[in-house]
């Protein structure tokens, strides 16, 4: 033991490994912009009410990205707790771009594996409001988690994932992904009954 001067304490530890990573942040007139295919007036949520954020996330590859997507403002903080787990757990997410760089096409988004979120449309098959056009819903790695009604898969890719495979970014009852929404008060479309929806995930369950 040191005797006399001033006491010190042992340095901090440092990080090993990449460090999870977030952002928060309203839409901007250029994000707005950017968002023309995804929101329009008449939508049921203001871009007032919208928020944009960023994440960290490992990629298929298991290199990190930053991702982005757009949630509503009450969800937003949530949403980033909910990707701080999946990041903490390695869990990967193939690509998160925002809808609009698909033209707001959800089928092109999930043939090209993207987890999204705000997407002011329909729901699948009828005519109310998606719970994405509120920004209260994401899909996430499409492929890996498919839609699935009867002989029916969206995107077709996921036809291989449809018996749930234990391979990377696919999706299953108990898993990091399905507690870490659950902790944020979010249920998962593959709890359903028909259609299984094993990629989206909602505040309200629906």
């Amino acid at each position: 033991m040191a005797t006399g001067g001033t006491p010190t304490s042992a340095p901090s530890p440092t990080p090993t490994g990449p460090v999870f990573a977030s952002s928060v942040a309203p839409i901007t007139p250029e994000l707005a912009g950017r968002m023309h295919a995804s929101w329009r007036p008449g939508c049921p949520v203001p871009l007032a009410d919208l928020r944009y954020v960023t994440v960290s996330h490992v990629d298929l590859a298991g290199a990190v990205q930053t991702g982005e997507l757009v949630v509503h403002a009450d969800v937003a903080e949530p949403v980033v707790g909910v990707f701080a787990a999946l990041f903490e757990a390695r869990f990967p997410v193939a690509s998160m771009r925002l809808v609009d760089d698909f033209g707001a096409d959800d089928t092109a988004s999930m043939e090209a594996d993207n987890t999204s979120a705000f997407n002011c449309r329909a729901i699948t098959g009828g005519t109310a409001w998606s719970e994405h056009a509120y920004g209260r819903a994401i899909d996430l790695n499409p492929v890996e988690n498919p839609y699935v009604v009867g002989a029916h898969v969206a995107p077709a890719q996921g036809r291989a994932f449809v018996d749930r495979p234990d391979l990377p970014g696919v999706v299953h009852d108990g898993d990091v992904v399905v507690q870490a929404f659950a902790a944020a008060g979010w249920a998962w479309g593959g709890h359903w009954d028909s259609p299984l929806d094993y990629q989206h995930f909602s505040l309200t369950g629906r």
